[in-house]
């Protein structure tokens, strides 16, 4: 019951607010835009095929990149106003209390993720095979409650807002940039593509790319075995994080 009502909050805090649905989805479909058309004419000429086909799952990853790390900010928020602290008194275990919370925060990610991809399909996009788009879905929704387990974790340890925006600027965007998320990784330079192979946003963007346009960097069992780690991985640091907050 109370991890049920700790994801309700969140869930409530995002619908009430129109403006935080419209500005997630925004960058992300100028990516599409700007990116799928500009480059796109260059990317079929050079034999790559269709790029809006290539870049979808990589922007549909770069939104439950941005949208769940960034998420940690409500962490932040409630402990300046106490709410936290109220909450880590209770006589609910730290782990529930991470667990509810980021399962809110995945799941607003994925409402946005989701908007994304039902976006990208008025620009042309069709998975080359719709009833793989349900275990696409649980890929994303299991990458997306890792990565908000991550941002709950950088915000339990940072006390000001202006701290975790610096420090998660410092790093979602080469984990981005070098996931293979916007070109395909076998054009990088040897010394980036180490980096990418290294990276767990680049088995994440190439799983779902394996789902829904049937190509692939990486074998997808490799990728679905990252992604498990990535996982197990980041939900430890977020409730070690958790357990190290002073009430």
């Amino acid at each position: 019951m109370d991890i049920y009502i700790l994801w309700l909050r969140q869930i409530r805090r995002y619908t009430r607010s129109k403006s935080r649905i419209i500005g997630a989805v925004g960058q992300p479909l100028l990516f599409l835009l700007a990116l799928g058309y500009g480059i796109g004419s260059l990317y079929k000429r050079a034999g790559g095929g269709n790029y809006i086909e290539f870049l979808v799952p990589g922007i549909i990853i770069q939104t439950i990149l941005f949208g769940a790390i960034f998420w940690g900010i409500n962490i932040i928020w409630d402990k300046q106003f106490g709410f936290l602290k109220e909450t880590l008194v209770a006589p609910v275990s730290r782990l529930r209390i991470l667990i509810g919370s980021a399962l809110g925060g995945a799941t607003t990610t994925l409402i946005q993720a989701l908007l994304v991809f039902f976006l990208s399909m008025l620009l042309g996009f069709r998975p080359y095979n719709w009833a793989l788009t349900i275990p696409a879905l649980f890929i994303i929704a299991v990458f997306a409650f890792a990565i908000t387990c991550f941002g709950a974790g950088l915000a339990a340890r940072v006390n000001d807002f202006q701290g975790f925006q610096a420090i998660n600027q410092f790093l979602i965007f080469p984990l981005f940039f070098l996931s293979g998320a916007l070109f395909p990784i076998q054009g990088f330079p040897k010394a980036l593509r180490i980096i990418a192979s290294v990276n767990p946003v680049s088995y994440a963007v190439d799983a779902l790319r394996h789902i829904l346009i049937n190509q692939g960097h990486f074998n997808l069992t490799v990728d679905l075995l990252v992604i498990l780690l990535t996982l197990i991985v980041l939900t430890i640091f977020g409730v070690n994080s958790f357990e190290k907050i002073e009430t």
